[in-house]
């Protein structure tokens, strides 16, 4: 449980804004913190992050399964599999990103619905575990900073 914090921690807390920071600080760039925002958090929450999600969910889905949703039982194992694989699929686009800036804003996108309803469903699930409380914060969080950068790059056009 607590390896699950420190990489939700780092992956969608940490190396972003460290990220931003030495961009910013020490190579000067000149683009505004929003745009820097939506560089790094792509490449680390949406896609660092959910390339590792979607490898766990695919080779290990019980984890998924049982100490995220808390579902016992096998019958889950190929709805999370799937999950991996569309997770992996987003996360590598995500990854990609660096090297094609233009990627950002499509990825963005996605994360930003995907994470905006994980959250609120982890918000309505009742008796959530500890494992699920890291996951609601962390996706709110991210959907926040998405959202906002995709309000940026609609209303700076």
């Amino acid at each position: 449980a607590i390896m699950y914090l420190l990489i939700v921690l780092l992956l969608m807390f940490v190396l972003p804004t460290g990220s931003i920071y030495l961009e910013h600080s020490y190579l000067h760039s000149a683009a505004p913190l929003m745009l820097l925002a939506g560089k790094w958090f792509v490449f680390w929450s949406a896609g660092v992050r959910l390339v590792m999600a979607g490898l766990r969910q695919y080779f290990q889905p019980r984890f998924t399964s049982e100490q995220i949703f808390d579902i016992k039982g096998d019958e889950a194992l190929p709805i999370v599999r799937e999950l991996g694989v569309a997770n992996l699929a987003t996360g590598v686009v995500g990854v990609a990103s660096l090297a094609e800036p233009t990627f950002v804003l499509p990825v963005a996108i996605a994360a930003a619905i995907f994470y905006g309803v994980a959250g609120i469903r982890h918000v309505a699930e009742s008796g959530r575990t500890r494992n699920e409380n890291i996951a609601m914060i962390s996706d709110l969080f991210v959907f926040l900073i998405f959202a906002a950068y995709v309000a940026f790059c609609a209303f700076t056009a």
